[in-house]
């Protein structure tokens, strides 16, 4: 009996092409049995590494084909690579593979997405057994009270994923948070194994799989908007530890919310650096408020319009993308299928409304938040979430806060707005797109505040000076006022006069 093992990395091509020739051996021979491993790439080298490890070997590259004299799980004899095995198979049995470069391509990608369905429906199973633990910060807000619901519905993390939700707050806030957990178990939801509240610190973000952080409570008066940026340090760094000691090795961390987004985004990224690179700010609020406003205009739904792009900061100054957006099933003297759509900017004349009456509505919403009411934020929250586990709609652009490594010219080291997709539990950001070039005076407007923000909020930097650009400054010496577009002052409670 001649027993192998076939492990390779799941979008490997010569893992494909060996997988085939092996299928065709063990089909044709009684004697020769075939055992797959498939690994994500993303773990590939460290399971390798291991593996050869434990058995004294020495192998670099994927596939890896060894022979077990016993059963399986008993000791293995070292064959080699896909090369090794297409000579073995050749030389014993007198079988070749003629396998095209462009079918093991194919192959592979099928062995990708056949990997990741099967870790899917594991960790499914998983999930009836160990539910998925969700804690949410802040969660006396009224976000909170609309993001139960959706969360415990099956759509945000699957029809077979059951959870327990954690509602974290202050000491002062035990008695809302005792009544919400109440109401939530009142839900009898099946995808609800259990709800519970806690208010110590120490005990925050135990074996979390998904931490939700709204808006933080300001519990007492500050005296300037920079105290209330170092407030902020403060608390992300007792959150960032907090993480780093207790969060499960897998945690999600999605900030959302309508004031520092961004600087908060950046803050945790800096304090619980080992899951700095699953931490992202959910931009879907601003577009959404975007959508609705050209969805008026045009006498439309805000779900027929698609592609609208924020980037920057998305609790202050950023900048509202219409170039690629499209509007579908537009009802017009031109009509076409559900898939056909049209240009946004092409069907609004009014260029004068663009630039001042839609821009200026989205201005005042970012800089006061004050129509960034619990419905929107949980929503924006939940919609970002099921993108992550489940991919977004194929074709569609998505904003998201993610940290910058020098996409379209943004300087790296901030969170930034961009537009991005979701798929196979992660995000791509979509740096090839045409036509989207953002000029220097829009990059610098957005990136001044976030950079200020940071060097604030680290105590770098002792005073924020808002952005000006030279039309502001002008506006402003002939005694015009206009609204700002990083007001987070709004948000803090100040003492000293500020608004």
């Amino acid at each position: 009996m001649a027993k192998f093992v076939l492990a390779g990395r799941a979008d490997c091509p010569y893992y494909a092409k060996a997988e085939l020739l092996a299928d065709y051996l063990q089909k044709n021979l009684p004697d020769f049995r075939i055992h797959k491993i498939t690994q994500h790439p993303d773990v590939w080298e460290e399971w390798l590494k291991e593996l050869c490890k434990k058995n004294k070997w020495s192998h670099k590259n994927s596939p890896i084909i060894w022979r077990e004299l016993l059963d399986r799980g008993g000791k293995g004899l070292l064959l080699g690579g896909y090369n090794e095995f297409l000579e073995h198979a050749q030389l014993y049995y007198g079988v070749t593979s003629s396998m095209t470069t462009e079918l093991m391509k194919t192959a592979a990608q099928e062995n990708l997405g056949a990997h990741i369905e099967k870790e899917l429906e594991k960790e499914a199973l998983k999930g009836l057994i160990n539910p998925l633990q969700v804690w949410i910060t802040s969660a006396s807000a009224l976000a909170c009270y609309n993001l139960i619901p959706i969360l415990t519905s099956g759509e945000v993390f699957g029809p077979h994923m059951e959870i327990s939700i954690n509602l974290f707050d202050n000491k002062q806030a035990e008695e809302k948070l005792t009544s919400l957990v109440k109401e939530a178990q009142d839900l009898a939801s099946p995808f609800l194994q259990s709800v519970s509240a806690c208010t110590q610190a120490e005990e925050a973000f135990r074996q979390a799989h998904v931490i939700i952080f709204l808006d933080d409570h300001v519990d007492k008066e500050v005296y300037s908007l920079e105290d209330c940026i170092r407030s902020k340090a403060t608390l992300c760094h007792l959150y960032g530890s907090l993480i780093e000691k207790n969060a499960h090795d897998s945690v999600r961390i999605i900030v959302g919310g309508k004031t520092f987004v961004n600087l908060k985004t950046s803050l945790l990224m800096r304090y619980a650096p080992n899951f700095a690179h699953n931490i992202i700010a959910v931009a879907l609020g601003v577009e959404g408020k975007a959508k609705a406003a050209l969805a008026r205009k045009l006498k439309t739904t805000p779900s027929r319009i698609k592609d609208v792009i924020i980037w920057g900061n998305i609790s202050g100054n950023n900048y509202v993308d219409l170039r690629k957006a499209k509007v579908y099933r537009y009802e017009s003297a031109v009509w076409g299928p559900p898939h056909y759509s049209r240009p946004v900017l092409s069907l609004i004349f009014d260029s004068d409304w663009v630039n001042r009456e839609f821009v200026e509505s989205l201005k005042k919403f970012t800089a006061t938040g004050r129509q960034f009411g619990g419905i929107l934020a949980a929503h924006s929250i939940a919609t970002t979430l099921k993108y992550w586990y489940h991919g977004s709609p194929p074709g569609e652009i998505v904003s998201l806060g993610v940290l910058s490594e020098g996409q379209f010219g943004i300087p790296e080291g901030i969170v930034f707005s961009m537009p991005v997709k979701f798929e196979n539990g992660t995000w791509v950001v979509l740096t090839d797109l045409e036509d989207i070039e953002i000029s220097e005076q829009i990059m610098t407007r957005m990136t001044s505040d976030l950079i200020q923000e940071k060097l604030v909020a680290l105590g770098e930097l002792i005073n924020f000076q808002p952005y000006q650009s030279e039309t502001d400054l002008a506006k402003e010496d002939e005694k015009t006022t206009l609204p700002t577009t990083n007001d987070n002052r709004e948000h803090c409670k100040v003492s000293d006069g500020h608004t």
